[in-house]
């Protein structure tokens, strides 16, 4: 489906809490268009929007919060995985929605178990965000890609609305790009340790406010991966670095080598570096053949 069909955030008329008889409704809405599948996307292009509909048994909803199994690989009469997931279709388009800042729309099911669920047919559950994504194994021992989605508009997050404008020969399309910006005491305190210099690439940028730097958690905060926010777990980066790191683009050695390179973190006096956290990070990004057999014990 080319990008000109594409709709991206609210469908006029169909306000968050509206109820769709079934899945024909929810197409014809626009609200999620694939008559069977869970994510409407594509690899090359964002998703618009996702069901759910009880068909993983890796999915966690806790309401503003998601934690959404990517498509493949499973069984839909047992809803159990069978195979291994690949970062591909529907999986990378979510990853789309991550790198260009796209929300996506959240649609659930009367089969999904949750108390926002309806007793029948679907309900649209507004937008979301897509935060992160990794790789796991699941609860069947198969490898999944896994989701992390937060509602659009909660408090907790500075959240800033940057009007952008394209322009072309003939219109010219208004958007929306948005940036999450959290802070705490010890994240400043690594920066500062660090004189807002890049522990990957050296760089250290300046701005007329002053120079400028990001906090990176190994281990991410919050479910599924209960990183805890402690300087250990804290790298100080420059954006580019931070990305890179965020996605399993780039992934940090024992020995504090950064993959790919022959070039090793940058370390100050007093801030250590847990080589577990660091553990955790580089298994969210394996390849599936670098992973070890699912443990067979009973």
């Amino acid at each position: 489906m080319s990008l000109s069909k594409r709709q991206y955030g609210e469908i006029p008329g169909y306000p968050e809490g509206h109820w769709f008889e079934n899945r024909a409704a929810l197409s014809q809405a626009g609200v999620h268009r694939p008559p069977m599948n869970g994510i409407c996307g594509s690899a090359s292009e964002p998703a618009e929007s996702i069901v759910l509909s009880g068909g993983y048994e890796d999915d966690e909803d806790l309401g503003n919060e998601l934690i959404y199994t990517g498509e493949g690989g499973n069984d839909p009469q047992t809803k159990k995985q069978v195979f291994d997931q690949q970062l591909i279709r529907g999986n990378a388009a979510l990853v789309k929605n991550l790198l260009e800042g796209v929300p996506i729309r959240v649609v659930r099911g009367a089969s999904h178990r949750h108390e926002l669920s309806p007793s029948s047919g679907y309900v649209y559950a507004g937008l979301y965000r897509v935060e992160r994504y990794w790789q796991d194994r699941g609860k069947s021992g198969f490898l999944i890609w896994r989701f992390r989605l937060s509602k659009v508009g909660l408090k907790g997050a500075f959240q800033i609305r940057e009007p952008k404008e394209e322009y072309g020969p003939t219109k010219r399309v208004a958007a929306i790009v948005s940036r999450i910006v959290r802070t705490t005491a010890l994240a400043n305190r690594v920066k500062q340790m660090h004189n807002y210099t890049c522990q990957v690439c050296g760089v250290r940028l300046e701005t007329p406010g002053g120079p400028y730097a990001e906090a990176a958690h190994i281990r991410p905060l919050g479910r599924p991966h209960h990183g805890p926010d402690i300087i250990t777990n804290i790298l100080c980066l420059c954006a580019n670095c931070h990305l890179l790191f965020d996605t399993g683009a780039i992934t940090i050695d024992d020995d504090l080598t950064v993959t790919g390179t022959q070039q090793r973190l940058r370390t100050v006096l007093g801030h250590h570096i847990r080589a577990d956290f660091l553990q955790y990070h580089r298994q969210c990004y394996l390849r599936p053949e670098e992973y070890s057999s699912p443990d067979t014990e009973t």
